[in-house]
């Protein structure tokens, strides 16, 4: 039986991009604990597997839904109590460059002023980035980041981080939004997402080397993902923002066995194989992880299913 503090009652939820690794997993996760789901896709986004589930899954159901397209939110969260909220870079748009900051913060503010006219909307999770945390902090002043930091944006110019950049100021643009429309939103700040589809051309990957020297580069796998959107959700004690990850790469090895999967090499260089000194770690997920020992406990299953992943909770 779950925590008292936790709100059980079975509604409609609304998953924004839905049709993303992370939404299509939510959405199946939400199915199976009892919800309702509104399923919003863009129109560059791949929907079968979703569609096959429409089929056979009466509390699913499908919305064509874009970000820059008021009407349409509108449309998708109709009747909904929560919404879950993602952006992936539209199809003829794909790559994170300076004028990408205009465009996801466009999208933050239209999907936030839509919930506030949604009379349903209980809560929001917006899922953004650990980099909104960790560019831009002196070792001297903040010896260790969580997610009480914000990552500095005229750094992010300066060097061109564009992906740290835009998610900033989404980000920040959401939580404005929130506070004046009076919306209960929580946001999952996620390190970078593991798995078979992640290339070397992510733009979370750039400035890696300095991630990993800095003791900030943090990873996360799609399942501790999806119990951490759930969770926070779910908790009526949640608030503000929640660091997300259940890795850090701050040891050789870690960095080139991500080497090798984003570019493999024909041999590691044995200089790296040798090599075990260990990055000093200076970014804390405490908060999420002190949320999530009480949703975890009351879900033996899930707690199966990721019980051999190397998990980070420090």
């Amino acid at each position: 039986m779950a925590p008292a503090s936790y709100n059980c009652i079975f509604n409609t939820i609304c998953v924004m991009d839905a049709s993303t690794r992370l939404g299509t997993k939510l959405v199946k996760r939400l199915l199976k604990r009892g919800y309702t789901v509104h399923a919003a896709i863009q129109n560059h986004g791949e929907s079968s597997s979703l569609k096959r589930i429409e089929c056979e899954e009466k509390k699913l159901k499908i919305f064509e839904s874009d970000p820059f397209d008021y009407h349409s939110i509108l449309d998708a969260l109709k009747g909904c109590s929560g919404l879950f909220y993602s952006f992936e870079p539209p199809a003829d748009y794909p790559t994170y460059d300076e004028e990408m900051g205009e465009v996801e913060v466009r999208a933050a503010h239209n999907v936030l002023e839509a919930c506030a006219q949604t009379d349903t909307i209980e809560k929001v999770v917006f899922t953004s980035s650990a980099t909104t945390i960790i560019w831009g902090h002196d070792k001297d002043s903040a010896p260790s980041i969580d997610e009480r930091h914000w990552t500095d944006i005229n750094f992010c110019r300066k060097f061109k981080l564009w992906h740290a950049m835009s998610k900033t100021l989404a980000e920040k643009t959401a939580w404005a939004l929130a506070m004046d429309r009076g919306i209960n939103m929580v946001t999952i700040n996620s390190g970078l997402l593991m798995g078979p589809e992640l290339t070397i051309t992510n733009p979370y990957l750039k400035g890696a080397a300095e991630m990993y020297e800095d003791g900030v580069f943090v990873t996360v796998d799609l399942d501790f993902l999806v119990d951490a959107h759930i969770c926070v959700y779910e908790d009526i004690a949640s608030y503000g923002r929640y660091l997300c990850f259940n890795h850090i790469i701050n040891q050789k090895q870690d960095a080139l066995n991500l080497v090798q999967m984003l570019s493999p090499l024909p041999s590691p260089p044995q200089s790296l194989e040798e090599d075990t000194a260990i990055i000093q770690q200076r970014i804390s997920n405490k908060k999420l992880n002190k949320l999530m020992v009480d949703f975890r406990g009351c879900q033996p299953q899930m707690m199966d299913q990721n019980a051999n992943q190397d998990i980070c909770l420090s």
